[in-house]
C-alpha cells in the first residue's frame, strides 16, 4: 500500500504498510512483518461513486401504451421535453401546426453541438413555452401537443 521511511534515535527504519483491515495493520519494518493495533479506526478510502440524477422521458408517453391506444384517448397528446440543459437555436413550427412523428420542432445547442427535437408524435401545437435564445434544462417543457 504505502511506503515510509522514518529515522529513530538515529536509527534508519523502511516501513511498508500492507494491508489494513479494521483496526489491524500488516506492517513490514526493515524486512520484519508485523500485525500492529491501531488505536483509531483507519478509514480505506474510497473511490468515489458516480451518482446520475434521474432522466426523465423526452415526453410523457408510457411505454405499455405506445403500440396501441384506446379508441377513447386522444393520440399525440402529450409534452416535448429538453432531453438535456442547453440553449434554444430555432423553433421550426409556431402554435396551430399540425406535426407528425418525425417532424423537426427545435434545433437545441449542448455541449457545442447541434442538436434536432423531432416529434414523436402527431398532433396539433397548442403551446410554444420557449423561444430562440432561451436555455433550458433537461426536462423542461418545450412544447405542448394536443389532439
Amino acid at each position: 500500500m504505502k511506503k515510509f521511511k522514518f529515522v529513530i534515535h538515529g536509527n534508519p527504519y523502511e516501513v511498508d504498510v500492507i494491508n489494513v483491515e479494521d483496526n489491524i495493520a500488516e506492517v513490514e519494518v526493515n524486512g520484519t512483518i508485523y500485525k500492529v493495533e491501531i488505536d483509531k479506526k483507519v478509514q480505506t478510502p474510497k473511490t468515489p461513486k458516480l451518482v446520475r440524477s434521474t432522466i426523465s422521458p423526452s415526453t410523457e408517453s408510457d411505454k405499455s401504451t405506445s403500440k396501441t391506444a384506446s379508441p377513447v384517448a386522444l393520440k399525440g397528446v402529450g409534452n416535448i421535453k429538453a432531453p438535456l440543459p442547453g440553449t434554444i437555436l430555432n423553433v421550426f413550427v409556431r402554435e396551430g401546426d399540425t406535426v407528425k412523428v418525425g417532424d423537426k420542432l427545435i434545433l437545441l445547442e449542448a455541449m457545442k453541438m447541434e442538436n434536432n427535437i423531432n416529434s414523436d408524435k402527431e398532433g396539433v401545437i397548442t403551446s410554444i413555452k420557449v423561444r430562440s435564445g432561451d436555455s433550458v434544462l433537461e426536462g423542461d417543457i418545450l412544447i405542448q401537443i394536443g389532439g
